[in-house]
């Protein structure tokens, strides 16, 4: 054999080994349990007299939910109601299989509940879509209620709108 020849057989076995060896590679190095964090309840009609108190606005809420183990930092992540009224996440993480209550009105920031410090109602009674998305603007989850809404549905995470 030349040794041209052989230069190309240990390239095509190389090669052929190569493509073997990439999915047990992968799989070696497959992704964790991703994160995932979902909105997991509205109270977007406030109970009781809506008479715009702190106490009122208070008890208008979006719950968020991290089903994974992981910590996620939501450092510029957005919350928005379809009027493009925004909240967004600044210096919060949320812990693994942790859930926060952000607060339309004003208070006290603590690891379970924020406030958007807003001295108006956000979210719609009649029809509206909470949105949240990643700090990259990208969708991640959403829950929708009323009207054309057609008695409230909730997408999971991965659904672009």
């Amino acid at each position: 054999m030349t040794a041209r020849r052989l230069s190309a057989a240990a390239l095509a076995a190389a090669a052929i080994v190569g493509a073997v060896a990439l999915p047990a590679s992968a799989a070696d190095h497959a992704r964790p349990d991703r994160t995932r964090v979902e909105i997991s309840a509205v109270q977007y009609d406030s109970p009781g007299p809506e008479d715009r108190s702190r106490r009122s606005l208070n008890k208008e809420w979006v719950e968020l939910t991290n089903t994974s183990r992981r910590t996620v930092n939501l450092d510029g992540w957005t919350l928005t109601n379809e009027d493009g009224d925004t909240y967004t996440f600044e210096h919060y993480r949320l812990e693994g299989r942790a859930t926060v209550r952000v607060h339309t009105g004003r208070g006290h920031d603590t690891d379970s509940d924020l406030y958007m410090d807003r001295h108006n109602y956000v979210w719609d009674n009649y029809s509206d879509t909470a949105t949240l998305r990643n700090d990259h603007d990208r969708f991640i989850d959403d829950a929708s209620w009323g009207g054309r809404h057609h008695g409230g549905h909730h997408h999971g995470g991965g659904r672009h709108h």
